[in-house]
């Protein structure tokens, strides 16, 4: 039984992924998600009572699922470089891996429809990440710049690296980009 409520919520959620990425906020329906999901509409709205409620978990479930990505495997024993690149690297290959959920991410982390309270939760989940670049600025390792800028840069050029490795069919020279990517990062945040 369990299984089947979870089989329900995770369909919904891929159809309203797969929905507010094609067609964006205004233009997909619940009616449409249902139908996407192969729900009834009172089973969407069982899971969430409204269409904001609904892109709103999902927002924060993808946001998480990217932060728990971006600082899997991350040493703390390893220079402060080092330990950014594996960040970027995580954050570029979880893009190039799940694209529906990097565009969505894209497409609404400035959404009027993310509620203040949805944003303060997801950026609890990037702790570590914030942690390591108050420490880097603490050390003079990098410079001192607003903490939103610096991931705002993070996200905005992988976006770009994603794009470009995904749009012009460079999957064999994805390495190479992603590293070119991270020492365009890496001159702007470092001081040397």
């Amino acid at each position: 039984m369990k299984a089947n409520i979870e089989d329900k919520r995770k369909a919904i959620m891929d159809a309203a992924l797969k929905l507010f990425t094609e067609r964006g906020f205004h233009g997909t329906s619940t009616a449409q998600i249902s139908k996407e999901a192969g729900v009834a509409t009172g089973t969407l709205f069982h899971y969430f009572p409204t269409k904001e409620d609904l892109i709103n978990n999902l927002y924060f479930e993808v946001k998480a699922d990217l932060s728990r990505t971006m600082v899997k495997d991350l040493e703390p024993q390893v220079n402060f470089k080092d330990r950014l690149k594996k960040i970027w690297d995580n954050l570029v290959r979880w893009g190039l891996d799940n694209h529906k959920e990097f565009l969505f991410v894209g497409q609404f982390c400035n959404s009027p429809y993310i509620s203040n309270f949805t944003r303060e939760e997801v950026m609890k989940e990037y702790f570590t990440i914030h942690k390591l670049i108050e420490d880097g600025v603490t050390a003079g390792t990098v410079k001192k710049l607003p903490l939103e800028l610096v991931i705002a840069m993070f996200y905005q050029n992988s976006r770009t690296v994603v794009q470009v490795i995904s749009s012009y069919g460079l999957s064999k020279d994805k390495n190479k980009i992603i590293d070119e990517g991270f020492e365009v990062i890496w001159a702007g945040l470092s001081k040397n």
